[in-house]
């Protein structure tokens, strides 16, 4: 085993060297993202932006799947946007989706976060809720 991990180790690229780029698309974030979201006890949904026009006009680039996702200079924003269940503490939930979602990012995708921003715009129905 040991000659195993003096071989891997000499083809390992040396950090100064360059072998090409590694090219994570914004989909990818945007669906890690979302799989933590939907995992995290007190989320209902994620909320899906306006269409069209209006949308763009007050969210920006804002995307159908609740999640708007921006790399600058190598650094990732992330905008959440999200529908809480009833009677959440949503300043508790939105640290906690911040710390699960920052986590996921390094570990998965590996870049740099810039900020990841957690915006609720509305908590769940409790009637609609209860009819689910």
């Amino acid at each position: 085993m040991g000659e195993w991990c003096k071989w891997q180790e000499s083809i390992r690229p040396k950090m100064d060297e360059t072998i090409g780029a590694v090219i994570v698309s914004p989909q990818v974030i945007t669906t890690v993202v979302r799989q933590v979201a939907e995992a995290t006890q007190g989320v209902a949904r994620l909320s899906a932006s306006l269409s069209g026009r209006m949308g763009r006009v007050l969210y920006g680039s804002r995307s159908a799947s609740g999640v708007a996702v921006q790399v600058e200079d190598g650094a990732v924003t992330i905008d959440v946007y999200v529908v809480a269940m009833p009677s959440t503490p949503l300043l508790a939930l939105g640290q906690i989706l911040q710390h699960e979602i920052h986590r996921a990012i390094a570990d998965v995708v590996g870049m740099p976060l810039r900020a990841v921003n957690i915006h609720f715009t509305d908590v769940q129905d409790p009637l609609e809720h209860s009819a689910q």
